[in-house]
């Protein structure tokens, strides 16, 4: 994948599915470690075992990186997200009953503190993988 090209955001239709390849390789990397690490735990092991995925199907990411809060100019805090898959794709490991609204707003602001167009929020708490995917 080529990061340096910026996807038309004009178009909503454009961004519906951007990066959906991407997307479905973390997905995909997600259920592997669901199934093999198991259901539950706490919310780190899900994060390390993600890195290990996407290292060994050569997955560009970074671990938390830091991205600066501004307020008119100055910075006032930092932001550090869990995962950022090839500089476009937040990625946030969860261990809840379930995705709501205060995780989607959460994921939103990450969004545009980072400058990325595309989060997942991926819940790791029952048997079965919860996911969602936010485009901003």
């Amino acid at each position: 994948m080529n990061t340096d090209t910026v996807p038309d955001l004009t178009n909503l239709k454009n961004t519906r599915f951007l990066y959906k390849a991407e997307t479905e390789q973390i997905i995909g990397c997600a259920f592997d470690v669901l199934n093999k690490v198991g259901h539950g735990l706490h919310e780190k092991i899900y994060e390390n075992a993600l890195t290990v995925a996407f290292r060994r199907r050569g997955i560009g990411y970074d671990q938390q990186r830091r991205f600066p809060v501004l307020y008119e100019g100055v910075v006032i805090g930092e932001f550090i997200p869990d995962l950022v898959v090839n500089n476009t794709i937040v990625v946030d490991p969860k261990v809840i009953d379930q995705i709501g609204d205060h995780e989607r707003g959460k994921m939103l602001n990450y969004l545009r503190i980072s400058g990325c167009h595309v989060g997942l929020l991926l819940n790791f708490k029952k048997p079965h993988l919860e996911w969602e995917r936010l485009v901003r």
